[in-house]
């Protein structure tokens, strides 16, 4: 059974980083994006992206409730890469 968490995240940068995160796996997974909004097929599941100016905010769709701790580290880490000025990014994941 699948399993959904959603993290926001306060950063002027949230467009910038989510094109970032987009472009990065787009040579390996399904990727659409726009400056405003992301969806990567990653292999746990699908995460979603959605930029204001104030703000990233984060949806995992993982396919197995197991998958989950993995993909937000997955996620949170290479978000964290990108956003080397600001890292650690704040994550505070609520589960759905």
């Amino acid at each position: 059974m699948g399993a959904v968490t959603t993290a926001t995240v306060a950063t002027a940068n949230g467009s910038r980083y989510l094109q970032q995160l987009c472009k990065h796996w787009s040579h390996k997974f399904a990727v659409d994006f726009t400056p405003e909004a992301g969806t990567i097929a990653l292999p746990f599941g699908k995460t979603t992206l959605a930029a204001t100016p104030e703000a990233l905010t984060v949806t995992i769709d993982a396919a197995e409730a197991e998958a989950l701790p993995r993909a937000k580290q997955v996620v949170a880490e290479h978000l964290d890469r990108f956003a080397f000025r600001e890292a650690p990014l704040p994550f505070e994941w609520v589960d759905a």
